[in-house]
């Protein structure tokens, strides 16, 4: 099986080391020369992940896209998804017949409002049994220190989810498979805007009591989004295991590592930018200023206003969401935003 990465930031970097540590080959998309260049000088990404080193002769480097998707079965996906519609909209319509689409984008197509499967339907007829996702409380900064961590892969085809997730597993590296693609991206989605708020909590010197509180209110919250949107059998403590040898699909938990560890993970810890932008957004930084300060994208910026209009129509209590909306686009200040906040929590 041939695997192609499309994205070369950290957790494509991440994703490319977990494939070539594997025993795999893959075929990878960079849209800068000179970077290519770089990393066959050196062996490792020059601009992410740099302690991460590779077998150059599992690499096959290219910036024509379409290269890349030609030369693979297994494309996965791994680029901010505000850059989505401009990397693949120009692309010949039949260009993924007969592949393999891996999302491992933590996002949304900001504007459109649209998951990735959406879009890949709408722009390619792109079908969802043949598109899968990876997410899960995996920072790429600890993939490329080799620290033990947990990815959970979903498809609709359970016994091809299960093939795939083999390809990433390694020693430091454990794969769980359940078949809620739509919930996990989701999740994926609301937990970088918790994040951004737990940032922002940081910010304005609330201290751990309150964080803690705010966190699980946002893992009640992000559950009660996701019921809404029609993601059913996914109740706290109730979870079959099946992350053994035996490779057995899981039924999804909101208690589970995809959910709720990636929720904390993304809220805590240091290497969390969405965290870091909302520390800077609480203590006066503006959205710009953030943004420049940071050069990385912090996917729940634009998440923030994806998710409160699509609740429009869902309708879902999202107290915490929409202060953190309002904080981001609506110029309320953070502290405004978290007074409203505070009379929401139980």
């Amino acid at each position: 099986m041939q695997f192609g990465i499309i994205g070369s930031g950290s957790w494509g970097t991440a994703l490319a080391k977990m494939l070539t540590d594997n025993g795999q080959s893959i075929h990878w998309w960079n849209r800068s020369e000179t970077a290519i260049a770089q990393f066959k000088e050196k062996a490792h990404n020059p601009n992410y992940l740099s302690a991460a080193r590779f077998n150059l002769s599992r690499l096959t480097f290219s910036s024509n896209v379409q290269e890349v998707i030609k030369a693979s079965d297994v494309l996965v996906i791994a680029v901010p998804s505000a850059y989505i519609f401009d990397i693949l909209s120009s692309l010949p319509k039949d260009i993924f017949n007969g592949k393999k689409i891996l999302s491992a984008i933590k996002g949304i197509l900001p504007e459109k409002n649209l998951l990735l499967h959406e879009f890949l339907y709408q722009q390619f007829d792109f079908s969802l049994e043949n598109y899968f996702v990876v997410s899960g409380p995996c920072h790429a900064e600890e993939v490329a220190s080799e620290k033990l961590s947990y990815l959970t892969f979903a498809g609709n085809d359970e016994s091809m989810t299960k093939t795939l997730s083999t390809f990433f597993e390694t020693t430091y590296i454990k794969t769980v498979v359940n078949k809620d693609v739509i919930g996990v991206q989701y999740a994926a989605v609301l937990k970088n805007i918790y994040a951004l708020g737990a940032g922002i909590a940081h910010g304005l010197d609330y201290g751990d009591n309150f964080l803690s509180v705010l966190i699980a209110n946002s893992a009640d919250e992000m559950a009660g989004f996701l019921r809404k949107a029609g993601i059913i059998n996914a109740e706290v403590g109730y979870l079959e295991h099946g992350i053994s040898k035996n490779k057995e699909t899981t039924h999804h938990n909101y208690a589970a590592s995809v959910y709720l560890g990636d929720l904390l993970v993304t809220c805590y810890s240091l290497f969390s930018r969405n965290r870091t932008f909302g520390t800077m957004i609480g203590k006066g930084y503006s959205v710009k200023a953030a943004q420049l300060e940071m050069n990385m994208v912090a996917e729940g910026y634009n998440a923030s206003k994806c998710i409160f209009d699509i609740n429009q129509k869902f309708l879902a209590e999202m107290p915490i969401a929409q202060a953190v909306y309002e904080i981001l686009w609506k110029s309320i200040s953070p502290a405004e935003g978290f007074k409203a906040i505070e009379e929401n929590l139980i």
